[in-house]
């Protein structure tokens, strides 16, 4: 199916909403209930989209959060609301309702937050993790009481917890540093590799830790004995990677299709990576993995973004080029909602809950 002017017909415009706003955007994520969406800009602003309104982008609230670029955004550690952090400084959360609320007013910038909850608990318990220079910060839920400080040899570069929260893993400089959250004395695991490492992420099941780093590779390793894993070859640097649902495959930009490792089977040490369909010529920017279904979303610097599913050798056009790059794209917990954000301006949600 295709437009009068030619460009193929996607998803967004059959179940989605878009607007343009002032600014790059930085990120998007959904509260962790997947009843809203928040959009962050480098210019300080946020925009909010409740589920109701997913199809109505003039309904989508928009407000200014930081005194300067917005440099971080996370879904709190609580059902609904959100986190940011900023060049001036603060930490703030944004309640569902718009509310906007100190919890750190630092010296330095804020760069990283995330936040992980233990869902099987009532109340529900979690903890808040932002980076700042050298530290990393842990936090109760409630922003409130500081946890821990964990210094770190050189700037952080990003931080993850693991899914059970048991860990927090953070990179830097020559490598990355996995802390356990509730150890009493706070000595470090240290993963050594030489370089500039610029992004982090953790196998669901604990298994590896994997970075981006500055040259056009990853860097990771096996949990389990410390053993290096080199992934290289890649014609751009990787600026976003993500775990499939299961853990089976480590998907990534970075190359002009979707490029993903296999961790089984012994991978993605000796084996080569499978690489889904993309943009020729055109460097793919942003990935997202389903929640649910062995999916992918690949958001491309073109502006196109595709739903790719490899079992099934599927691919679903969800918004043709034009415009900026991708710059932010990620799915509702639930995976009935696809959101994304371009470094022009554009902010969409796609509406993919059964009908």
């Amino acid at each position: 199916m295709r437009t009068e002017s030619g460009a193929p017909t996607g998803l967004l415009e059959r179940r989605g909403a878009t607007r343009t706003i002032d600014g790059h955007v930085i990120a998007c994520v959904a509260s962790r209930d997947s009843n809203q969406f928040a959009f962050a800009t480098a210019e300080g602003d946020v925009v909010l989209a409740a589920r109701d309104d997913f199809g109505d982008a003039a309904a989508w609230q928009v407000q200014t959060v930081h005194d300067g670029a917005i440099l971080c955004l996370a879904p709190d550690a609580a059902p609904t609301g959100f986190l940011t952090g900023g060049d001036d400084s603060t930490l703030r959360r944004i309640g569902a309702d718009g509310a906007v609320t100190d919890l750190v007013r630092g010296r330095r910038w804020i760069e990283h937050v995330t936040t992980w909850i233990d869902a099987k608990s009532t109340p529900k318990s979690g903890v808040i993790a932002f980076a700042s220079g050298k530290q990393v910060e842990l936090r109760d839920a409630a922003g409130a009481t500081t946890l821990k400080v964990l210094e770190h040899p050189s700037t952080v570069s990003g931080v993850v917890f693991d899914a059970k929260g048991k860990r927090v893993a953070a990179s830097h400089y020559n490598g990355a540093s996995v802390w356990f959250v509730q150890a009493k004395v706070d000595t470090p695991r240290r993963l050594d590799w030489k370089g500039s490492h610029t992004g982090i992420a953790i196998h669901p099941g604990g298994d590896a830790l994997v970075t981006s780093m500055q040259e056009n590779e990853l860097h990771g390793w096996r949990l389990a004995d410390g053993h290096n894993m080199r992934m290289s070859g890649y014609p751009a640097k990787v600026q976003s990677m993500a775990f499939s649902r299961t853990g089976k495959w480590l998907v990534t930009g970075g190359a002009d299709s979707v490029v993903m490792w296999p961790f089984f089977g012994g991978g993605p040490m000796g084996k080569a990576p499978v690489e889904l369909a993309g943009m020729p010529g055109v460097i793919c920017r942003r990935v997202a993995c389903h929640p649910v279904h062995e999916i992918v979303a690949a958001g491309f610097a073109d502006g196109t973004i595709l739903l790719e599913d490899a079992a099934a050798q599927k691919v679903l056009p969800v918004r043709g080029a034009g415009g900026g790059a991708i710059s932010a794209l990620a799915f509702s917990p639930d995976g009935t909602g696809l959101a994304f954000g371009t470094e022009d301006g554009a902010i969409g949600i796609v509406d993919l809950a059964a009908r």
